[in-house]
């Protein structure tokens, strides 16, 4: 189910849209907004998850996997 929803965005920000529904990278602007919400809903799930990996108990093989997320994730802010 869609609710519509009335934002401000920045000039800049809908020159953006714009730009990349003419180039066909997305087929509306609400689409692509709905993309990027998206990815940050994923980008904070998994900075949770690193989180609570890094707080579990004694060193084991997930231990890279949660050094390797942590740095992946944070060039995504």
């Amino acid at each position: 189910m869609s609710v519509q929803i009335a934002v401000s965005l920045p000039s800049t920000a809908v020159a953006f849209l714009d730009h990349s529904v003419a180039a066909g990278e997305a087929p509306s602007r609400a689409a692509l907004i709905t993309i990027a919400l998206e990815r940050e809903l994923r980008h904070r799930l998994a900075m949770r998850d690193t989180e609570i990996l890094s707080q579990v108990g004694p060193a084991d093989e997930l231990d890279d996997l949660v050094l390797w997320g942590g740095r992946s994730f944070d060039d995504l802010d």
